[in-house]
């Protein structure tokens, strides 16, 4: 069995009815989202369209899908805005889309955006089903939907589409489909900075891959070599928790109900076991072709404007953005400290913070499959670490769903009438804070 054989066990039959309850659960929300954002910005004579394409970093991608690099704003403090900070997998896609359709520029990437984020909400569905069970799928799905910046899943930004390719990305690693995983995240790495995260993650279960084949540390903390594998003959990288039936019911439980535990993966029975040459060859393949995407967009950044390597870094200074390992943000939050409306502010900005690090510990010691916790953390580090506009924080946050993953769990053991009004009041609250937000100070 190869690489491209698996790739369709993805959409096998009775994949999309599967997560059916998930997608439609998404698309409320969703359209939630957009009847409140557009009342809203009636009220307030504003375009609701507008704001989702064409105001902050949605006219940048547009600009780039339209005439390319080589476009900067030079502001009177020094600092020059270049759109070079903008990875070209979005404008790319605005440009083909506006080729082939009457489509405009921006018309496209709001087509993009919707699209990838029915297809990031399939992949999350994906990963939470093969790690939990359908219901832990379905709820995670609706908190990713959500989220109070769930309304950068609908406007021409890359975020849901970074999502979606990490987390298809993600479903590869656990399933053992090597050269999909490495693709994928090679497109990730094309679509935004935080795409080493995915690469991050595909390089991990790799590596734990070939120690697990010589003997390495089990689920107490010794390798062993893997007896079993993924349907296509490659590692399963789910936990060692308790195995759940594939309904997603406990044994002599509630149907849908996942234990605590992630599921453990099946062989499938396939002709290729983990360490044979094959597997090892689309392993190595996949390893190689993940960070292709990202660094060969840095290195071509480092090339046109003369600076190498470390061009890159230079444009999105100019932006100020870099990662101090949270010192600005530290010193950003203790100044709201000062007075006592602020402090307020301080008080719920260490509230997030804690919120965010709680949930990774959770994922830790639920024992999420090993790159879910690398990608995870990845993103948490580079969201919470950079010295970037602060306001921006929440919404590079967005793409780190496997933090959702503790909370599905949780709303999955509520009976499904308590869960459908829990998730109906917070999707209410999430739309109409998206509303006011975008037609407020907004998303840089």
């Amino acid at each position: 069995m190869n690489d491209l054989e698996t790739r369709a066990a993805v959409a096998r039959p009775g994949a999309l009815r599967r997560a059916a309850p998930a997608l439609l659960g998404y698309a409320a929300v969703r359209a939630l989202g957009l009847v409140v954002l557009a009342g809203w910005s009636e009220a307030r004579g504003k375009s609701a369209y507008t704001l989702l394409t064409a105001r902050w970093d949605s006219l940048w991608y547009t600009r780039v899908a339209e005439l390319g690099y080589g476009y900067e704003v030079r502001l009177p403090n020094g600092d020059v805005h270049s759109n070079l900070a903008f990875f070209p997998l979005l404008p790319w896609l605005e440009r083909l889309a506006a080729a082939v359709s009457p489509l405009s520029y921006a018309d496209g990437g709001f087509v993009v955006s919707l699209l990838a984020s029915l297809a990031a909400a399939w992949g999350i569905f994906a990963v939470a089903d093969h790690v939990y069970g359908r219901r832990a799928g379905v709820c995670a799905v609706l908190l990713w939907a959500v989220l109070p910046v769930g309304i950068v899943q609908s406007m021409a930004y890359s975020e849901s589409l970074f999502t979606a390719l990490a987390a298809w990305a993600l479903y590869a690693v656990l399933t053992g489909r090597w050269v999909t995983a490495g693709v994928l995240a090679g497109l990730a790495g094309l679509t935004r900075p935080v795409g080493l995260a995915v690469v991050a993650a595909v390089w991990t279960a790799g590596v734990v891959a070939f120690l697990r084949e010589r003997g390495g540390p089990a689920s107490d903390g010794t390798f062993v070599r893997e007896r079993g594998g993924s349907a296509s003959g490659g590692t399963s990288f789910v936990g060692g928790g308790s195995a759940l039936p594939g309904a997603g019911a406990r044994e002599g439980g509630r149907a849908g109900t996942p234990t605590a535990g992630p599921r453990t993966g099946a062989s499938g029975g396939a002709p290729d076991g983990p360490g044979a040459p094959g597997v090892r060859l689309r392993r190595v393949a996949g390893m190689l072709l993940a960070p292709l995407g990202a660094a060969g967009y840095v290195l071509w950044v480092g090339h046109r404007t003369g600076d190498g390597p470390l061009g890159y870094l230079d444009v999105q200074a100019g932006w100020r953005n870099g990662f101090d390992g949270g010192y600005a943000f530290a010193r950003f939050v203790a100044a709201r400290f000062t007075s006592f409306p602020s402090a307020l502010a301080g008080v719920a900005l260490l509230a997030g913070v804690g919120l965010v690090v709680w949930l990774y510990v959770l994922c830790v010691r639920q024992r999420q499959p090993l790159p879910l916790l690398v990608y995870a953390g990845v993103v948490t580090a580079l969201a919470l670490c950079a010295s970037s506009y602060f306001g921006s924080k929440p919404r590079l946050l967005m793409p780190a769903f496997p933090l959702l993953l503790p909370l599905a769990l949780l709303l999955a053991r509520t009976r499904t009438h308590r869960l459908v009004r829990v998730v109906g009041a917070v999707a209410a609250a999430s739309a109409v804070y998206g509303a006011f937000w975008l037609n407020g100070s907004g998303p840089p």
